[in-house]
């Protein structure tokens, strides 16, 4: 992925989170786009777009990992950082099986998900981006 073409896709269903990672992305030189849905993600047109995707384990309708696992047999391979505020050993141990780049536990320390955001999208330099 060429660095300024990714864009992080946040998906949470609690808009005052969306505004803030959308904030703390803004503040570190990040293309974002924030939706408030997996739906409302899969509604929108992202053939070809690159990047990374930051999203809520559990929401209503479909959850970040039923997500991921479309997307990968859709195969499109955006790497997939999740959040939860509901950890458990299960939800650990379904996010790595799903595959996901980074798990992090709401309230999330946001320089650990920076450092996660980065090095998902931009895996082969992620210390030379904004």
């Amino acid at each position: 992925m060429t660095p300024g073409k990714s864009t992080i896709f946040i998906i949470d269903d609690d808009a005052s989170v969306r505004r803030a990672l959308t904030r703390v992305m803004t503040q570190a030189g990040l293309p974002s786009e924030a939706y408030e849905s997996a739906e409302a993600f899969l509604a929108a047109t992202h053939q070809g777009d690159a990047g990374c995707i930051v999203a809520d384990m559990t929401m209503p309708g479909m959850s970040g990992l039923e997500l991921k696992i479309l997307l990968d047999s859709a195969g499109l391979k955006l790497p997939l950082v999740l959040l939860t505020a509901q950890d458990t050993d299960e939800t650990r141990a379904a996010a790595r099986s799903a595959g996901a780049a980074a798990y992090f536990r709401k309230p999330v320390d946001i320089q650990a998900l920076l450092d996660a955001v980065r090095w998902a999208c931009y895996p082969a330099n992620p210390g030379s981006l904004p």
